[in-house]
C-alpha cells in the first residue's frame, strides 16, 4: 500500500508538470525544453531553506515562487521573442545554464553531493511526513492547478493563446501584444513547475543536480505530447502512464539496472512513433 502511494505522489507531481508546460507547448504552440530548470530552481530553493535556515516548507515554497517569478519574467523576456526551432535552442541553452550552476556554485548547492535531510511540510498540527497525508496534500494541488488550467484555456486569454498557436502574425494584425500573452502564460507555467519542484524536494528529502538536467525537460515534454497536445486531461493521462511504465518492466521479468536503461529506450521510442503516426497525442488537439 505504501508503495502505491508512493507511485500516487509522483504521479500528482508529473501531472503537475505536464498539466504546467501543455499550456505552453500544447496551446500555445511554443516549444520549450527548459522545464526542468524552473523545477530544479524550486526543488533547491526548498531544500536550501529547510536544511539551513528555521523557516518551514511553505514559506519556502513562496520564496520558490518569488524567485522563479524573477527568472522566468527575464528568460521570458529573451525566448518571446524567438519563433520555432530557436525557442526551443534558447529553452535549452537556459536549462544547461541552470545545470552548471547547481553543479558548480557547491556553498551554496553543494554540487554534484546534493542536498540531503529535506524535512516534509507540517501545517496546523498535521506532519505530512506520513505519505498518504502527503499524498493528499499534493493531490489538492494538483487539483487547483487544473481549475487554474481549465479557467485560463477556457477563458478569452486562452483562445488568444490557440489564436497565437495558430497564426501569430495575423493576432497581431488585430492589436494584440502576443509577447505578452507569450510571456505571462511562460511565468504561470514556470510557477507551477517550481511548486512542483518543492513538492519533490520535500517527498524525495534528497536532491542533485541530474535530477534537473535536459533529459529531465525533454521527459516532462513527453509527458505533454503523450497524452495529447492542448489537453489537460492528455497531461494526467500521459503522467499516469510514464510513471507506471517501469513497473510495467519490472512486471515482465527485467532486471532492475536494465530495467532502467530500458525506460530510457522506451521513451525515446514513444517520443519517435508519436512524432510520425500521432503527433498530436493520444487525446490531443494539435499536431506537435
Amino acid at each position: 500500500m505504501e508503495y502505491l502511494i508512493h507511485l500516487g505522489i509522483l504521479f500528482a507531481i508529473y501531472s503537475i508538470l505536464g498539466l504546467s508546460l501543455n499550456l505552453v507547448v500544447g496551446f500555445t504552440g511554443l516549444l520549450s525544453i527548459s522545464h526542468a530548470a524552473f523545477y530544479g530552481i524550486g526543488a533547491y530553493t526548498t531544500a536550501i531553506i529547510l536544511t539551513k535556515t528555521g523557516l518551514g516548507f511553505f514559506t519556502s515554497l513562496i520564496l520558490g515562487i518569488i524567485i522563479v517569478l524573477i527568472i522566468s519574467f527575464l528568460i521570458g523576456l529573451v525566448l518571446s521573442k524567438f519563433k520555432g526551432d530557436y525557442y526551443a535552442l534558447g529553452s535549452i541553452g537556459f536549462n544547461v545554464i541552470v545545470l552548471s550552476v547547481l553543479l558548480n556554485w557547491q556553498d551554496l548547492t553543494a554540487g554534484p553531493l546534493g542536498i540531503a535531510g529535506v524535512s516534509r511540510p507540517e501545517i496546523l498540527g498535521i506532519d505530512f511526513s506520513n505519505k498518504f497525508y502527503f499524498l493528499i496534500l499534493i493531490l489538492i494541488f494538483l487539483l487547483i492547478f487544473y481549475l487554474i488550467s481549465l479557467f485560463i484555456t477556457k477563458s478569452p486569454f486562452g483562445k488568444i493563446l490557440k489564436a497565437i498557436r495558430e497564426d501569430d502574425g495575423a493576432i497581431q494584425i488585430f492589436g494584440y501584444n502576443i509577447l505578452y500573452f507569450k510571456l505571462v502564460i511562460f511565468i504561470v507555467s514556470a510557477v507551477m513547475a517550481a511548486i512542483a519542484g518543492s513538492f519533490f524536494a520535500s517527498f524525495v528529502t534528497f536532491i542533485e543536480p541530474s535530477s534537473f538536467a535536459v533529459s529531465e525537460s525533454i521527459f516532462i515534454l513527453v509527458v505533454s505530447i503523450l497524452g495529447g497536445l492542448a489537453s489537460l486531461r492528455g497531461s494526467i493521462l500521459g503522467a499516469l502512464f510514464l510513471v507506471l511504465l517501469p513497473e510495467i518492466l519490472r512486471l515482465i521479468g527485467f532486471p532492475v539496472d536494465i530495467a532502467g536503461q530500458m525506460r530510457q529506450v522506451i521513451y525515446g521510442i514513444i517520443l519517435i512513433l508519436l512524432m510520425l503516426y500521432r503527433p498530436q497525442g493520444l487525446i490531443g488537439e494539435y499536431k506537435i
